[in-house]
């Protein structure tokens, strides 16, 4: 079992790397040929399909490293360096969008690709969850992470539904300084990533 402060860090870690207020313009743009019941249907599909990729990630993921045979302490170091990626990225506010106007669906299907993958569940949210679930057997841990994912897409799910009023009232400087804070605070996360991988790969340099 983790203390309490690092289940809160795992928690607001992931919620800084799927950054659903982030995703709001690109969202936005994805969706703009669909009617108000496909996009429903893409909010549904992409909530269930982030947090299905989640919870395979905690189940399977130390499993799917094993068969690999890369070892836990590796697999931090390059999850905390996506991070890392990310995090500066995250402070440089560069939120992507499709180039290519014609590429958009009028279905839901946007919601499983760029949506869910790469978008807000990508390597660095799958990484982070294999990390922390590799740092306890118990059952009780597992139940902990699970509520943690779970309260995540529930915040996804919230801040999807409600993008109507968030696009009339939130203006894009909001969005960039969330996604400024949130990077900063991804960035410190991926710092300890890598430096406690370092110290498996390299036990003779730990203090």
């Amino acid at each position: 079992m983790l203390s309490f402060a690092e289940y809160s860090q795992f928690f607001i870690g992931l919620l800084a790397i799927v950054d659903p207020l982030g995703a709001i313009p690109i969202f936005l743009i994805l969706t703009a040929r669909q009617s108000a019941t496909v996009k429903r249907a893409t909010i549904r599909l992409t909530v269930l399909s982030v947090f299905s990729v989640l919870v395979v990630s905690l189940l399977l993921g130390e499993w799917i490293l094993e068969v690999l045979g890369i070892s836990i302490n590796a697999f931090r170091c390059a999850g905390g360096l996506v991070l890392l990626l990310m995090a500066l990225s995250m402070l440089e506010s560069n939120l992507s969008a499709p180039s290519d106007i014609n590429a958009l669906q009028e279905d839901e299907t946007v919601a499983l690709v760029p949506l869910t993958i790469p978008l807000l569940a990508g390597p660095g949210a799958i990484s982070t969850v294999i990390v922390y679930a590799h740092q306890s057997h118990e059952w009780s841990h597992f139940l902990l992470i699970f509520a943690a994912i779970a309260s995540v897409c529930v915040c996804l799910w919230l801040t999807l539904i409600a993008m109507p009023w968030l696009s009339k009232h939130i203006t894009a400087k909001t969005i960039a300084m969330s996604t400024r804070i949130m990077g900063l605070l991804l960035a410190a996360i991926a710092i300890e990533f890598i430096a406690g991988g370092l110290k498996g790969l390299f036990p003779a340099f730990a203090v």
